[in-house]
């Protein structure tokens, strides 16, 4: 397994504890002038355990130099062409020639050292400052460290992207949704960047592969024992209370009913003419309703005039049972 070096401040057990829980640490001199993003960053670097992966090239007096002065340049790599929810296996490909970088065996170490070796200095300067307080140059320092440590760590990450795609393609867990699986996937990605060891000689992909495919089957057990506890899917239409749509119904009801006594007993005191359309044309005005309404046409031929007068007689006729029930009832 991969050795982690963590170096801790030169505090007493208690003032480090102390410390960790508050989350604060004393800024002093310049570092209150660093903008809000920059001390919450500070702050996080010192409270927080730091890790890195040792190596022995760090520990020589021109490791530095070494290290990145002496590395072969590496391309970065396109990552416009990422898509987490691409399904189709052969826009995957095309979009891996396209944009992906292969690394070579010599790049892929200097790549991992820069990196470890950024986080290995930011270490080392936690120790220098060795107090609470925390003053303008080996934070700025610090800083610039961390910056490039995080600037190496999505190098590697966005180079191996297509690697997420691959493995989670190979799954193909039905349960799982797809998008969800690739997420997964990256933050194992990520976990395997910081913990990768270039020096015992393996290939990255031979070490993420194998990360990428235990969290995939992590996913799945979650997954299942979730399935086991709620096995019936969330139903939005179930948690949906139906008072309103059934007091909407009887209240309708009992409107009709209403209705039909006032057309029974002429409440709102309609003519003979008024409430044969009413009757012809709703179909209601008694216990036995006709079998269907008819049209204004169909009115004005019974009762003999045209379809407009039947507008007409049925508009009046309406306002006086509007008025009834307003005045009455409602």
């Amino acid at each position: 397994m991969t050795q982690l070096h963590v170096l801790n401040h030169r505090h007493s057990p208690l003032e480090q504890e102390k410390a960790r829980r508050s989350g604060r640490v004393a800024l002093v001199d310049s570092v209150a002038q660093l903008s809000d993003e920059d001390q919450a960053t500070l702050r996080q670097i010192l409270t927080q355990k730091y890790e890195f992966v040792d190596h022995a090239s760090f520990h020589q007096p021109d490791a530095e130099q070494k290290i990145f002065e002496e590395a072969p340049a590496i391309q970065r790599p396109d990552t416009s062409w990422y898509h987490p929810v691409m399904d189709n296996l052969s826009d995957h490909r095309e979009a891996r020639a396209g944009g992906t970088v292969l690394l070579t065996a010599v790049e892929e170490r200097a790549l991992f050292l820069q990196f470890n070796y950024c986080r290995f200095r930011v270490c080392q300067l936690k120790v220098e400052i060795g107090s609470a307080s925390v003053r303008s140059d080996p934070a700025r320092e610090m800083l610039s460290w961390h910056r490039r440590a995080e600037g190496y760590r999505e190098q590697i990450a966005q180079t191996n992207l297509a690697l997420v795609l691959a493995m989670a393609k190979r799954t193909r867990m039905s349960e799982v949704d797809f998008a969800d699986l690739v997420s997964e996937g990256n933050m194992a990605l990520l976990r395997a960047v910081d913990k990768f060891d270039v020096a015992r000689g393996f290939k990255f992909s031979t070490y993420a592969c194998r990360a990428i495919l235990k969290a995939f089957s992590r996913s799945g057990v979650k997954l299942s024992k979730y399935r086991q506890m709620f096995p019936t899917d969330f139903d939005p239409k179930l948690e949906k209370s139906d008072y309103f749509d059934r007091k909407r119904e009887d209240d309708e009801l009992g409107c009709v009913d209403e209705l039909r006594r006032i057309l029974q007993q002429n409440r709102a005191d309609l003519s003979d003419i008024e409430q044969e359309v009413i009757q012809h044309r709703f179909a209601i005005g008694s216990e036995e309703d006709a079998a269907r309404s008819l049209t204004l046409e169909q009115v004005g031929q019974i009762i003999g005039v045209t379809k407009e007068r039947v507008r007409q007689i049925q508009n009046k006729a309406l306002d006086k049972i509007r008025q009834t029930l307003e005045s009455n009832y409602l």
